[in-house]
């Protein structure tokens, strides 16, 4: 939802506003008093400042509990889309068998199609660490065998106690 409470009718300061009709039509520019009797007297309905920095300011009549009731379905919405968007991760070692990458590959695939972003992280120990090189051939060899289509949002780095990369599903 916004963070600060739209004006509606008479809290409207503005001394001129782009006014917006129920349907979605363009009236123009309109003193506040003019849009505020057509919004009154024409539809019976409220006048609601959509974007106050504007200029003009951009006001629409409307129902001020439909206006409501559609900011926070936008809002609900929006949250959900933040929820599954998550950011899922997937451990491989450097040493790590065939059979061992593709188990990881199909659970990978899962969370690409789901929609998530995934961090694929490549733990490293003791001697496997001074051989930076090999290990980062390792990821990309496993980044190679990844069948969707992706795009790098983290290309692979060093981070801590290993490699990582984040990769997302390029979207159609």
């Amino acid at each position: 939802m916004r963070a600060t409470v739209p004006k509606i009718n008479t809290a409207i300061t503005a001394p001129e506003l782009r006014v917006i009709d129920p349907e979605g039509k363009n009236l123009g520019v309109l003193s506040r008093e003019e849009a505020f009797s057509l919004a009154r007297d024409k539809y019976q309905l409220d006048l609601i400042e959509i974007s106050a920095n504007a200029k003009p300011p951009v006001a629409r009549i409307m129902s001020y509990d439909k206006f409501r009731y559609l900011e926070e379905k936008a809002a609900k919405k929006e949250k959900q889309l933040q929820k599954a968007a998550g950011v899922k991760q997937v451990q491989i070692s450097v040493k790590a068998a065939k059979n061992d990458l593709e188990i990881k590959l199909k659970k990978l695939h899962e969370f690409l199609e789901e929609g998530h972003q995934v961090e694929i992280a490549m733990r490293m120990r003791g001697r496997e660490k001074g051989n930076k090189a090999w290990a980062e051939q390792k990821l990309k060899e496993f980044m190679q065998m990844i069948a969707i289509e992706y795009k790098v949002v983290n290309p692979p780095k060093f981070a801590g106690r290993g490699m990582t990369a984040q990769i997302m599903k390029v979207a159609k």
